[in-house]
């Protein structure tokens, strides 16, 4: 009986829609980006350094991946950057003229909302959290509030940890009980570590 039980979830195939949430230059188009370039050989949007770089929902289907034996197929929603307060001074530090810095910051806000919206569409979430800064922040709480409530399986990846000044260890600190996982979305280093957790909520 145990050996039929491992060869059915060895031949199991799952579906799942994730939604990568967070907070504004923490990396979200960076693992999406790696994500799909290392799977199907393309990338969802361009990372320029600059806010509210993604200010539209931008989704890829039919990924396949392979966990331990199971089949994966997932759709992963790169979402826009969340922000309590968007200023369009802070894109004119960037070079933007005010035109274009007040039109941006428009189009953020409108991004922004877009983003809480997705809480309704997706399976599973993964926050993306910068283990550079202090991860105890309204977003980040707003996040894992929202999604607690309404039930949606999450994992917070800790991202940046090609960094020197990363703390990843103070997330886990921060949030004992969550599922954390440190990442460079950058390198890609623990990112199949990530895809494990992933595959652990959806199975």
């Amino acid at each position: 009986m145990q050996l039929l039980q491992k060869l059915f979830r060895k031949a199991k195939k799952l579906n799942a829609r994730i939604g990568v949430f967070g907070e504004v230059g923490a990396g979200k188009t960076t693992l999406v980006n790696f994500i799909t370039r290392n799977n199907l050989g393309i990338e969802v949007g361009e990372v320029t350094g600059i806010p509210h770089e993604t200010r539209k929902i931008r989704e890829v289907e039919n990924i396949n991946l392979k966990v331990d034996g199971v089949e994966l197929n997932i759709s992963i929603v790169d979402t826009p950057g969340i922000a309590t307060y968007i200023d369009y001074r802070e894109f004119m530090k960037h070079g933007l003229s005010e035109d274009e810095a007040i039109k941006r910051a428009k189009e953020a806000t409108r991004g922004v909302i877009e983003a809480l919206k997705e809480f309704e569409n997706v399976d599973i979430a993964i926050i993306v959290v910068d283990s550079t800064k202090m991860p105890f922040n309204q977003v980040n709480a707003m996040l894992i509030g929202n999604l607690e409530m309404r039930k949606i399986p999450f994992v917070i990846a800790a991202n940046k940890i090609d960094r020197e000044d990363a703390k990843p260890e103070m997330i886990k600190e921060i949030f004992p009980n969550k599922p954390v996982v440190p990442i460079s979305a950058l390198t890609g280093e623990n990112i199949d570590k990530l895809i494990e957790e992933i595959a652990k909520k959806m199975g």
